[in-house]
């Protein structure tokens, strides 16, 4: 068995005890390949030395809602500016990205939704121009950013980062070329839309994800996650659909290859 993490933040200080001993553990679990999105300007460099020297892990590069007024002096200098989609489609050229993002809305931070969107709105004309996929991020927006990605040209369209939605939803994102994230929140009994919308829709347009450090499987609330947690979700999602493990495996891998260009 061989599984993709499509959505983990390896570059974050958390990891950087332990981080060579969590890869192994992942390897050994048959993990071996990460996608670790970008989030703010100061970091895309940093994340772009770190994938240099491993050859299984690729980066994005994107400005995330939470980044777009705090934390990242750079944004402030570049928000809603020409300068930020010129920064970006420079950096996603020299350093071989796989995609545009973590990008995207969040309507339950302070950050006004009009300043998110002046920035969001100038990644997506970059992944436009560029054809790289979006990695999104949306909480409480989705109106919102299905207006908006009906708006511009995206022929590689995306992943809609822990989708939570409905059924009805999810096939919105899926018909204009968009994938579904799955990760930890599946293993929550309580989560039973999100439960019943991965059980339903097309295989085809589900990739896994750990989101770690963040979304701690059940059980593990309060802990660091980790991306060898994968197989778990896995498992979950197997046996929330009847189907074996190896399926969701070869699947959940095909499909996040064609979306990265793997």
């Amino acid at each position: 068995m061989k599984l993709i993490d499509s959505h983990c933040h390896f570059d974050f200080d958390i990891f950087e005890p332990d981080r060579a001993q969590v890869w192994q553990r992942c390897t050994d679990a048959g993990i071996n390949q990460l996608i670790i999105p970008g989030v703010c300007i100061s970091q895309w460099q940093r994340l772009a030395h770190l994938v240099d020297n491993q050859p299984q892990w690729h980066a994005a590069a994107g400005v995330h809602p939470w980044w777009v007024s705090k934390n990242c002096e750079e944004e402030r200098d570049y928000r809603g500016e020409a300068e930020l989609g010129r920064v970006l489609a420079e950096h996603l050229k020299q350093n071989q990205c796989v995609a545009v993002g973590e990008c995207g809305l969040d309507a339950a931070i302070a950050t006004p939704l009009e300043s998110q969107m002046a920035v969001f709105k100038i990644q997506l004309e970059v992944a436009s121009d560029l054809q790289l996929p979006l990695i999104l991020h949306v909480h409480r927006a989705h109106n919102e950013v299905l207006k908006l990605l009906k708006q511009y040209h995206l022929p590689r369209g995306g992943v809609v980062h822990a989708f939570s939605g409905s059924e009805q939803m999810a096939m919105e994102y899926w018909k204009m070329g968009f994938y579904l994230g799955v990760g930890g929140t599946i293993t929550y009994s309580r989560a039973a839309k999100t439960r019943r919308t991965v059980a339903r829709v097309p295989l085809e347009s589900l990739i896994l994800e750990s989101d770690a450090p963040d979304m701690p499987l059940s059980g593990r609330q309060g802990q660091r996650n980790s991306p060898e947690n994968l197989p778990l979700i896995a498992a979950e999602l197997a046996a929330l659909r009847d189907i074996s493990l190896q399926e969701v495996a070869t699947a959940t891998r095909k499909n996040t290859e064609m979306l990265f260009s793997l």
